[in-house]
């Protein structure tokens, strides 16, 4: 049986890592040079709210009794990192990527997060959805579904891009969230979409490091 490893997960945690993602997002913003990046520079503010909203929802959990408050959470979570993420991340990576060839790939994984989000929309919005902390974390609790296309199109869509993408430092948070991919799955799998997203939220600093750079050292030409 495998032993999980120990993370400190709360509503603490949630608060701080937003405020430390909210700080960036605001640094990140003042490094524009090009009005087209501008939604890759908005994604670390974005991940704040994200955990904002996850943050106020431990609190209403840990009061031990149901609300309209925590209901009204938790499709807000949900709908966040099922059906607005798969379409923000390959349109803003498609927004600074200066290569013909990989723009049309990008433009296919778009395509994917668009008809994810689509689906998970309806999903969230038409099934029961529940959240409860479990082992310390908070465990979105839905009706089971056959979700072996839709958990492919969903990655297609916010980890290819980054891969795909000219810019080495978009490549490395591709594998950053990756990673964080792979260890939610294998030791917090019940878990899975409320720690996935925390490890999303740390490629913020990655963000911030990409944007400081000067334009020339930013961008990687592609030859294809």
């Amino acid at each position: 049986m495998a032993v999980l490893p120990t993370m400190c997960f709360s509503a603490t945690a949630s608060f701080v890592t937003a405020a430390v993602t909210g700080g960036i997002g605001i640094a990140a913003l003042t490094r524009l040079r090009q009005p087209r990046e501008i939604l890759l520079a908005a994604t670390p503010l974005l991940f704040a709210a994200q955990q904002m909203i996850e943050g106020l929802l431990w609190l209403d959990l840990s009061a031990a009794r149901e609300t309209v408050t925590a209901s009204t959470l938790t499709y807000l979570f949900l709908l966040i990192a099922e059906v607005f993420w798969p379409v923000y991340v390959p349109l803003a990576v498609l927004l600074v990527e200066p290569g013909r060839r990989r723009r049309w790939a990008m433009l296919a994984c778009l395509a994917a997060g668009v008809a994810a989000g689509t689906y998970l929309r309806w999903w969230v919005l038409t099934r029961p959805h529940d959240a409860i902390v479990l082992d310390g974390h908070i465990v979105y609790v839905t009706a089971y579904r056959n979700s072996v296309a839709i958990a492919g199109s969903y990655f297609a869509a916010t980890v290819l891009p980054l891969w795909l993408s000219s810019h080495r430092r978009l490549n490395a948070i591709g594998l950053v969230i990756l990673t964080g991919y792979i260890a939610s799955y294998l030791f917090y799998w019940q878990a899975f979409v409320s720690v996935w997203c925390f490890f999303a939220a740390a490629t913020s600093a990655l963000i911030l490091w990409h944007l400081r750079q000067p334009q020339r050292a930013r961008l990687q030409v592609a030859k294809v």
